[in-house]
């Protein structure tokens, strides 16, 4: 399929349009995030974003990933309604930790077209080549550290808080162009009655003991300094994981602004053996089940009305974080926070919990979560695709 340059700097592609998106202006970043809503207006298991959250994350001038970091945002559209979107994704961060030449791809929303999903793919892969890029990676949206993954499993059901969602279709629209899994990424289900044995429960308790372990809420009359406990965990805990990039400081604190809001007081944990922090655990309330409920997206006029009556009557949690530091692994000290999290979930009236995104190749949480009554309920791929070509 041939594409003609236009003098408005549009790309036409057979009877749609492909333009590039400046993320620096709020009005295209308007524009970006509208697409889904076109696209998914139908579909009552979407749950839609908070806009103003979206466009806080995508502005340049707001999100500290842009420092290192250079995206670039283009909208497919036919009679002047939009198709598809797509975000080509240069994370600096991530080629310097992996000493590699890996771009991203992020954002992607299409209708069941093929040549549209052709176009809005070569022209991210066109920018990332350009650029040195020799392979093309995601969905991440911007990054692993955000949402990421395509769900290729369990259409019918919502995804929970920071948990992407697409139609069955997309991975035949991806895998037809060319794209090939990476890495699956695993969430589990576990309900908070009947759901964990009473067996696992005593041994949880029973570790705790004999580890001389420590577990404690954390403070948020403390927070600053709480949060740089749970950093420094974080990066300890994660950085042999597979795609895992390292938060600057003024990412993290930036993220934890964001899951502030979000996060259940109940379930935010510490583990300290002999007064030294070596685990800590964090839950977030499905917020999705309020978002389904404000289908423009917007807090304005009405929206943080259901936003505020809405969240006590949240059900679920994800739990969504989750490091234990490399010489502490192996005592039970996941568990110990799994079965509180369970325990006290039950009690403040939540049904149940996702325990999201596992690496399929991480059996050893796997077969943890799985242990404890978790059970494997979807799936969602990561796709690479080499650039020589592009």
């Amino acid at each position: 399929m041939a594409d003609h340059k236009l003098p408005t700097g549009k790309t036409l592609a057979d009877d749609f349009d492909i333009t590039r998106i400046d993320f620096g202006r709020r009005r295209d970043r308007n524009r970006f995030i509208d697409v889904p809503f076109h696209l998914y207006a139908p579909d009552s298991n979407w749950a839609p974003p908070l806009r103003v959250s979206l466009s806080a994350l995508l502005n340049p001038d707001k999100n500290p990933f842009w420092k290192h970091a250079e995206i670039e945002g283009y909208i497919a559209t036919r009679g002047g309604q939009p198709v598809g979107r797509i975000a080509a994704i240069v994370n600096r961060a991530h080629n310097e930790f992996h000493e590699d030449t890996v771009g991203f791809f992020g954002y992607f929303e299409c209708g069941e077209e093929q040549d549209v999903t052709d176009a809005l793919f070569n022209r991210a892969a066109t920018w990332l080549t350009a650029r040195g890029m020799t392979v093309m990676r995601g969905p991440a949206s911007p990054s692993t550290n955000d949402e990421c993954g395509l769900l290729v499993d369990s259409f019918d059901k919502p995804p929970l808080i920071m948990m992407p969602y697409n139609p069955p279709y997309y991975a035949a629209l991806i895998e037809t162009h060319g794209l090939t899994k990476a890495m699956d990424l695993y969430a589990y289900w576990m309900r908070t009655h009947g759901g964990m044995s009473d067996r696992v429960l005593r041994l949880a308790e029973a570790l705790k003991k004999r580890a001389r372990a420590t577990m404690r809420n954390i403070d948020l009359k403390n927070i600053e300094a709480e949060l740089e406990i749970i950093h420094a965990i974080y990066h300890r805990s994660w950085e042999k994981n597979w795609g895992f990039v390292p938060l600057t400081d003024e990412e993290f604190q930036h993220a934890a602004d964001d899951l502030k809001q979000v996060a259940d007081p109940h379930c935010a944990l510490i583990i300290e053996v002999d007064d030294e922090p070596v685990a800590f655990g964090l839950a977030l309330l499905d917020i999705n089940q309020v978002m389904a409920k404000i289908p423009s997206g917007r807090l304005l006029p009405m929206g943080w009305w259901k936003l505020w009556r809405g969240i006590p009557k949240i059900d679920a949690v994800r739990v969504a974080l989750l490091g234990v530091v490399p010489e502490f692994r192996g005592r039970g000290f996941d568990a110990m926070m799994y079965a509180h999290m369970h325990n006290i979930a039950g009690e403040v009236g939540k049904v149940g919990g996702e325990f999201s995104w596992i690496l399929e190749t991480n059996d050893a949480m796997r077969d943890g979560v799985a242990g404890m009554g978790g059970h494997h309920y979807k799936t969602y791929r990561m796709y690479d695709m080499p650039l020589n070509d592009a």
